[in-house]
């Protein structure tokens, strides 16, 4: 295994780069928030997150050597998110990737940036194969028995809205500023969450997948007949409708992992049992706690990495390369961005397809 990797990632509106050793060390990791930039538009605007990626990405790649005290020369491989993302951003990260490794003569790896989430816990916890692994994202929300670098088994998923595009969804019904994930979260803390009976969808199905562009719909409903009766929102109606939300959104993940852990232990009746989460939506407390309580219950360890490792970064796509590139994964200067990647593609296509290729 390389010693050294420089990882960069930009397929959605963080810039990132990071240098991973590896023996799992971080020597630094580097984000360039894109928020400002699109603030006043309700969400990312991709042709501005792709020119914002194209205009910082040296610099970043720069700050990351700087801060890690080391040298262009010393890298042994580059990683980079070659999808799935909005493709501009993708594109920015693949061509500053290749260029790099073309003008040094380095080896290249593109990573699939949901391999990138799903093998984090690797990195923070060391852990062993197989797991059981909950990627809960902004674009993405699917169960996996990972049981190697690039081996991933699709329990389940969403089979509309990730959770946290309906976070960001819910923000914006309530009035709230972006990014919608944590606003929601800091209105939900002063909430009751019983005010409001927010469907849980899909409850009746004995299977892992997931609805929430339901949950969200039931939620406009509930705003706008308060706004009926009186007029407008106040503060405490939106810490009410936050709070239910986010508790609905708690208790269908819960529940539904608690269904995985028990395919797991079928699939894999002599294996340890562990849970680990991963992706933006993870950093949620509430959510956190419910699925702790969901492992408690299965007597399955659970792991939940770092909060600044749960949002895009940089240092878990170095990791990965670093895991799939030591089990014989390769790529060129071929390397092509992809929209579209899914992680198990044995697995039907849960959102749909097209020209591009399967959604998830």
């Amino acid at each position: 295994m390389p010693q050294l990797c420089l990882g960069i990632e930009s397929s959605c509106d963080e810039t990132a780069a990071a240098i991973v050793t590896a023996d799992r060390r971080i020597l630094s990791s580097v984000i360039f928030e894109q928020t400002l930039l699109h603030q006043n538009y309700g969400g990312v605007v991709p042709e501005i997150a792709a020119r914002a990626h194209a205009e910082c990405l040296d610099i970043c790649v720069r700050e990351a050597l700087t801060q890690s005290k080391v040298a262009l020369n010393d890298i042994a491989l580059i990683a980079v998110t070659a999808g799935p993302g909005l493709i501009g951003g993708v594109l920015s990260g693949v061509m500053c990737a290749k260029g790099i490794a073309a003008a040094r003569g380095m080896p290249l790896i593109g990573v699939n940036h949901l391999a990138g989430h799903a093998l984090t816990p690797r990195l923070t916890d060391d852990i062993a194969y197989p797991y059981l692994m909950l990627l809960v994202s902004g674009g993405h929300c699917q169960f996996l028995i990972v049981t190697g670098p690039s081996s991933f088994t699709r329990l389940g998923g969403t089979v509309d809205d990730a959770p946290g595009e309906a976070f960001d969804k819910t923000a914006r019904l309530l009035g709230l500023p972006t990014p919608g994930g944590p606003q929601v979260e800091a209105a939900a803390r002063s909430g009751d969450p019983a005010r409001f009976a927010l469907p849980r969808p899909l409850l009746d199905r004995a299977d892992c997948d997931m609805s929430f562009s339901g949950l969200k719909t039931a939620l406009r409903r509930a705003r706008d007949l308060i706004v009926a009766e009186q007029g407008g929102l106040t503060k405490a109606d939106q810490a009410d409708l936050s709070a239910s939300f986010q508790a609905a959104v708690a208790e269908v993940l819960a529940i539904k992992t608690r269904r995985a852990l028990q395919l797991f232990r079928d699939a894999h009746p002599t294996a340890r049992p562990i849970l680990a989460v991963a992706g933006g939506v993870a950093a949620n407390q509430t959510i956190r706690t419910a699925l702790a309580a969901a492992a408690a219950e299965h007597a399955a360890t659970y792991v939940a990495p770092p909060l600044s490792l749960c949002t895009d970064n940089a240092a878990m796509i170095a990791w990965a390369g670093l895991e799939q590139y030591a089990g014989g994964a390769r790529s060129d200067l071929t390397l092509a961005a992809r929209p579209r990647w899914p992680l198990d593609t044995r697995a039907a296509p849960q959102l749909g397809s097209g020209r591009k290729g399967a959604k998830a």
